[in-house]
């Protein structure tokens, strides 16, 4: 073959033919949904338990330093806290622009472009995680102007200098993890997360309490536990037949068109963080309401438990990424389409499910955190709350995937700051304080943020003509791909 042929071949096609036939209402047929669905449930599995393996490892340190004492427990809490909305959300919003960028050169088959990419995010997120990096060396300063207790700030500064580390692993891990999710193949994901979660505990457990380093271990124990998920990960890419496609080496192409990348990473991180900050900051605001011990505690009790449920439907989001920038850089519109019928009706099933299964068990489940009869009555209330957040917040998730699948990253950022900050956070502010509603005043503002959120992004996506989708992803596939 010359090289003409050579790029002939490699020529990504506008809008290929579509399989099967579409019905005149524009529906799709019974097979198709069946198909569908167990496409997206083979990814959506694995990844729910990631991401829940993931977030595991904070909480098993946080777990290990609360038998240390009170002040301890406070420090690593609030730092671990303080690294989620100044490190780790900022670098999991950046990491997602390979959500369209991995996931539609994969579907126009331009295999060796997705190492590129990933090598291209790997060194812009390194370069981020110095300036941060920074930021936590300096977080007792920080917590301290903010008007945090001095000695909590104290330990919560020491805490977030031994995590130091963890920042540079948990970059690398982003982009490894959209690297091989938008090529379907999160099993590795999966293992890889297990045994560093298991190995986790037995790491806390020696740092913590046999080498004298008491709380300080833990964060220590982070780093160790993300850089041998990283490094595991790493080795799987480079010596696995199933990257030998998508993997070639590192290559200075990655230099090449990081603005382009930037003009998507930097919306997809302001997309996740501007959601992220307005749930910190309703913990931040229960402080202000009276009796705050109470509302402080009932509040991060309700947001952890939102949090473990919310696995199941980011778990579908990732799914929903996945499906629909393949089929977009396929050229298969129609199929995008399906991906996003399928994953909505899905994850509104789940919502009702866990949400039904909330509400049944509101009574007891406060006794999981505390013996105190006001806050497990308080837990149970708010439990409410939560079932109907759960319902939206599903929503929003499958959205919000098919925005980066798509990448509409601008319009997901400006969409979120007009949800949260326009709507959620003033509504809260005026229930809780002018209505006297206390932390369900709190919670009902998060409740009208997901509501907003979720209403304006289905309208775009009901309005989305998804064969120019199909053509815009053809042309960004085209204008990236070196051959």
């Amino acid at each position: 073959m010359d090289v003409e042929e050579e790029k002939a071949s490699a020529e990504i096609p506008l809008i290929l033919e579509e399989g099967g036939s579409e019905r005149r209402d524009g529906g799709f047929e019974r097979d198709e949904v069946v198909m569908e669905v167990k496409k997206q449930l083979k990814l959506a599995g694995p990844l729910m338990s990631v991401n829940f393996l993931v977030y595991c490892l904070q909480v098993i340190s946080v777990m290990f330093v609360g038998h240390l004492g009170e002040l301890p427990l406070a420090g690593a809490s609030m730092a671990t806290s303080f690294a989620s909305v100044s490190g780790f959300s900022l670098l999991i919003g950046m990491a997602s622009a390979l959500d369209t960028f991995c996931g539609q050169s994969h579907g126009a088959k331009q295999y060796h472009m997705l190492g590129i990419h990933m090598q291209r995010a790997m060194l812009v997120l390194l370069l981020l995680s110095v300036p941060l990096a920074v930021i936590w060396a300096n977080t007792g300063q920080i917590l301290f102007f903010l008007g945090q207790d001095p000695q909590i700030s104290a330990k919560a500064g020491v805490y977030a200098r031994f995590m130091i580390p963890s920042i540079f692993a948990y970059a690398l891990l982003q982009c490894h993890f959209r690297f091989l999710q938008m090529q379907n193949n999160v099993i590795p994901m999966m293992i890889t997360a297990g045994f560093t979660t298991l190995q986790h505990v037995l790491v806390c457990y020696l740092l913590v309490f046999r080498s004298g380093l008491g709380y300080k271990g833990a964060a220590l124990a982070n780093a160790i536990s993300y850089w041998t998920n990283v490094l595991l990960l790493a080795v799987y890419v480079r010596v696995s037949p199933s990257c030998k496609k998508t993997w070639n080496g590192f290559s200075k192409d990655a230099l090449v068109d990081i603005p382009k990348f930037l003009r998507l990473a930097v919306p997809s991180a302001l997309m996740l963080c501007l959601e992220i900050w307005s749930f910190e900051m309703m913990v931040l605001l229960s402080g202000l309401l009276p009796n705050p011990k109470l509302e402080t505690s009932v509040l991060s009790i309700s947001l952890n438990t939102g949090s473990m449920v919310y696995m199941i439907p980011l778990g579908l989001s990732g799914a929903t990424s996945a499906r629909v920038s393949n089929e977009l850089g396929a050229g298969r519109p129609r199929s995008a389409r399906l991906a996003v019928c399928v994953a909505l009706l899905m994850v509104a099933t789940e919502g009702v499910s866990a949400g039904s299964i909330m509400i049944s068990v509101r009574k007891i489940w406060g006794f999981c955190y505390s013996k105190e009869v006001r806050v497990v009555k308080y837990v149970g209330e708010m439990l409410l709350l939560i079932a109907g957040s759960h319902f939206l917040d599903g929503i929003q998730s499958v959205l919000s995937g098919t925005a980066r699948g798509c990448g509409w990253q601008k319009t997901g950022a400006v969409v979120n700051l007009a949800a949260y900050y326009l709507i959620g956070i003033p509504c809260a502010l005026l229930l809780a304080f002018f209505f006297h509603l206390g932390g369900k005043g709190l919670w009902l503002g998060i409740i009208a943020a997901l509501g907003a959120q979720a209403l304006l992004l289905l309208v775009i996506t009901l309005r989305t003509n998804w064969k120019d989708e199909a053509k815009k992803a053809s042309s960004r596939v085209q204008d990236l791909t070196i051959y």
